[in-house]
């Protein structure tokens, strides 16, 4: 029997049952409460892809490190016991510059920046639910990159009050700098190409068809 039909749905749940469960259903927990994570489609699968690739080669050689889903992140004080841990989620995308936070089941602490890529299934939980579980455990910049709409949304964490600012949406297309990493610069249209003009057609006087 798979887990999904095994947990109870009114329990919440730590990272150590988390620790135990197995790896056919991939779930994240928030505030303890398991959420089924369903499988992506292919064109969330290709923005995830060419994301990680820009971002790898832009940060090579520099102490920052991407990780893609899956990848535990524990939302947590660095001293949280696994008994004490009720938030884990599997970002889209992790870029964590503090290699204290490393470990090999994932990442204990808030990355730096976190990229989610929306779908339907998940678009609440990265709009409401992660926005406000980021903010309060310090993601220093967070994206919601909409692949239908060709929109990215990005908050920034305020240094002086702990909160993220007013939310600035972008069309992805041209060139996307990150607050965080002023020199890090994205090519949204090597994901997202523009579309090609129209050419319009100059119908020629009737007269001519039969010339």
């Amino acid at each position: 029997m798979s887990l999904a039909y095994q947990l109870d749905t009114q329990q919440r749940y730590t990272y150590q049952d988390y620790l135990r469960w197995p790896d056919d259903v991939r779930y994240e927990l928030l505030g303890g409460e398991p959420v089924v994570m369903s499988a992506p489609s292919t064109m969330h699968q290709r923005v995830i892809r060419e994301l990680v690739t820009q971002l790898t080669i832009a940060l090579r050689g520099k102490s920052c490190e991407v990780f893609p889903a899956p990848f535990d992140v524990c939302l947590a004080a660095d001293d949280a016991a696994d008994d004490q841990i009720n938030n884990v989620v599997q970002p889209d995308i992790s870029v964590i510059c503090d290699g204290n936070k490393i470990h090999d089941k994932g990442c204990k602490g808030a990355p730096d920046w976190i990229i989610e890529v929306l779908s339907p299934s998940t678009a609440s939980r990265d709009l409401i639910h992660k926005l406000r579980l980021y903010e309060r455990y310090g993601v220093r910049e967070y994206w919601v990159v909409h692949p239908i709409d060709r929109v990215v949304m990005m908050w920034q964490l305020s240094a002086d009050s702990g909160r993220y600012g007013a939310v600035l949406i972008e069309e992805t297309q041209g060139m996307q700098a990150s607050g965080l990493f002023p020199d890090l610069v994205l090519e949204w249209d090597v994901l997202f190409p523009p579309p090609k003009p129209l050419v319009y057609v100059k119908e020629p006087p009737p007269g001519d068809y039969y010339s």
